[in-house]
């Protein structure tokens, strides 16, 4: 059971699509989720008034959805949340479960209040405090966010703790602080989901940091934890064509989406595909984005960043403004600066690219767009993506956001 909870909590959005703003970072696999599932559904149908149970298979068709990329099980859990809603509307765990189920769709400020509910009936239940800083990072409240994981930390250190602490620090710039909260989760780390998980985020901090040998290193440490870890898959796949190594990095796409076909790794293999001479063909792609949207999550992010690469900069701008407007952080005020910015308007963009910035977060692909934007006004670029990231590619941009 603690395998489940260390997943869901260490892999929400701590870290979404470690995307502070995508969906949840994937587990390692579905499959050992499965005997679990059953084992409650067979448990429901011998004591159906067991709401707790229903939290928990809830929470685990939330996890389901993030491991295998399908959205249709959002449904399932919001059928069985509502069957424990009915049952125990104020129980903690049921409002927990809801909160989590809210966050996974997007919902970030219902997931707010979800949580903040929980925590009022269980003060000490680090679950809560988990998906309150979650969704309050969503939010753009990182002073919230960041008190929310330091409460968790006092009632439940380990690693869904510590990751999420390792993200908040690297929010505020402190990469070092980052690596050794990271560091610190991996020795307190010994079932092999864990292991996989901590060392996977390492080799995503070297990446950001332009380390590829480091990054490859840390990503191969993760798939000897567990080798069917797809992310790391990917992560291997994006030091590939950021070495130059088109073909190879093509192949393990792929693998990869044929495993986990999510919008992220969708985009990632479209854009190294345009690097490497030949077509970007985004028909799964959309066809995902329906699927989102039947099972009602909420992702204008996703598209507007989509769009401003890819396709209209007018229909970027309108999903981007939705999504700051939902969710006024910094991955959103980038999106919306972007897509001004591609949509002719730069001077509209900058307020919002400054506001992308202003954390201190080390982040390539903000400080690339921040500075275009800049060059297009006739400014010195402040800062450059260089100096965080040497091996940033601006031909490659869905390698530079957080899977």
């Amino acid at each position: 059971m603690r395998w489940i909870v260390a997943l869901v909590l260490a892999g929400a959005l701590a870290f979404t699509a470690y995307a502070i703003l995508s969906p949840p970072a994937p587990a390692p696999t579905a499959e050992p989720m499965r005997p679990f599932t059953e084992t409650l559904q067979t448990r429901l149908k011998r004591v159906p008034g067991d709401y707790r149970a229903w939290a928990q298979l809830a929470t685990q068709y939330v996890d389901q959805a993030r491991v295998s990329g399908d959205p249709a099980f959002y449904p399932k859990a919001e059928g069985a949340l509502a069957t424990a809603a009915k049952l125990a509307p104020r129980d903690d765990a049921v409002l927990t479960g809801r909160a989590a189920l809210a966050a996974g769709r997007h919902e970030f400020s219902l997931a707010v209040r979800l949580a903040r509910q929980a925590i009022e009936v269980n003060p000490y239940s680090a679950q809560a405090h988990g998906v309150l800083a979650d969704a309050l990072t969503q939010l753009g409240d990182l002073d919230g966010a960041a008190e929310a994981v330091d409460r968790m930390l006092g009632l439940r250190p380990g690693v869904p703790s510590l990751t999420r602490a390792s993200y908040a620090a690297e929010l505020r710039g402190d990469v070092a602080g980052a690596r050794r909260l990271l560091l610190d989760a991996l020795a307190d780390a010994y079932l092999p989901a864990d292991v996989a998980y901590a060392r996977h985020y390492l080799g995503e901090l070297a990446l950001r940091s332009g380390d590829l040998a480091g990054a490859s290193r840390w990503y191969a440490e993760a798939m000897r934890a567990v080798p069917s870890y797809t992310p790391s898959l990917a992560g291997q796949a994006r030091v590939a064509a950021l070495s130059g190594r088109t073909a190879e990095a093509l192949d393990l796409y792929a693998t990869v989406t044929r495993r986990l076909p999510l919008p992220q790794y969708l985009v990632e293999q479209g854009e190294t595909r345009l690097r490497a001479g030949l077509p970007a063909d985004w028909t799964l792609l959309r066809a995902q984005r329906r699927l989102y949207q039947d099972a009602g999550v909420l992702d204008d992010l996703t598209w507007a960043e989509f769009e401003a690469d890819h396709g209209s900069p007018g229909r970027a701008v309108t999903y981007a403004r939705a999504e700051f407007l939902r969710n006024p952080n910094a991955v959103a005020a980038d999106a919306l600066a972007w897509a001004l910015h591609r949509a002719g308007d730069s001077r509209a963009a900058l307020p919002y690219a400054r506001k992308a910035t202003a954390s201190g977060w080390r982040n390539a692909l903000l400080y690339h767009h921040r500075a275009e934007i800049e060059r297009a006004l006739g400014l010195r670029p402040s800062l450059t993506p260089g100096g965080v990231n040497p091996v940033f590619d601006p031909g490659l941009p869905a390698l530079a956001r957080f899977s």
